[in-house]
């Protein structure tokens, strides 16, 4: 499979393959393997896909936990070796260097995105007030844990998700440093086949921490603002939605 952009950012389907080369070097999920890389043009292995099925889910999921086991140096960070810019979609992605989870989330996954969707009007100013709100807890430090930084893939969502004979194939990542759980609530916002068993699957090689499915939508807002910067006010009304759930969740643990 080529992929070509003539008007490309500089570096961008270099960071692409530096990043399936990061999360391959984990050992857990399979990546899609990069068969060249040039400025503008990435060529990649074809991958025939099969029809899902529960042994391959669970694998993925199993997978999955090893994956997010490596690790990254910090909250934000580039795949190691990679001292380029990051990207999601077609989007720049900032890179960080924090040890704290929630500073860098709010900072650099939910309000640049935020900002864009509000210029381009697919979010209110009354919408964009609640999602700060639940930025601003998050910032706080409310929702961090103890938990090191995972090496996740960051744009997880069930397009990336190739099911092949030998297994569920990875593609198109924004790899970086973050937390494992960004992944799992990416997964869960388009849906993805036998979804239940990726998650017990995953869950036993990496047990979760109590109130995970609570935390869900926590780990959407940076997917839903990506997407209501550049697909519809669809996008903005959901955002808003789920930063309503995280202000619920933030009053009552703060009762």
């Amino acid at each position: 499979m080529i992929k070509r952009w003539a008007e490309a950012p500089e570096r961008f389907f270099e960071a692409e393959a530096a990043g399936l080369s990061w999360l391959a070097a984990a050992g857990g999920a399979r990546t899609v393997a990069v068969v060249a890389v040039s400025p503008g043009r990435i060529e990649l292995e074809r991958v025939d896909q099969v029809r899902p099925d529960r042994a391959a889910a669970r694998d993925f999921g199993a997978a999955l936990a090893r994956t997010h086991a490596a690790g990254a140096r910090a909250f934000g960070a580039r795949p190691d070796g990679w001292d380029g810019p990051l990207f999601i979609g077609r989007r720049p992605l900032p890179a960080a260097e924090e040890a704290s989870w929630g500073v860098f989330y709010a900072r650099d996954r939910v309000l640049p995105y935020l900002e864009i969707a509000e210029d381009v009007g697919n979010t209110t100013a009354a919408e964009g007030r609640l999602v700060r709100q639940a930025a601003d807890a998050i910032a706080g430090g409310l929702f961090d844990d103890d938990e090191p930084p995972a090496r996740i893939h960051g744009d997880l969502w069930n397009g990336n998700v190739l099911w092949s004979a030998d297994g569920v194939v990875l593609i198109d990542p924004a790899a970086h440093g973050g937390h494992r759980e960004t992944d799992l609530a990416m997964l869960a916002l388009f849906g993805c086949p036998f979804q239940g068993e990726v998650l017990e699957a995953y869950d036993r090689a990496a047990p979760l921490r109590p109130g995970w499915h609570e935390r869900v939508p926590v780990h959407q807002l940076h997917p839903l603002a990506v997407h209501a910067a550049g697909h519809g006010r669809g996008y903005g009304v959901a955002l808003a939605d789920a930063a309503e759930a995280v202000l619920e969740l933030v009053r009552e643990m703060r009762e």
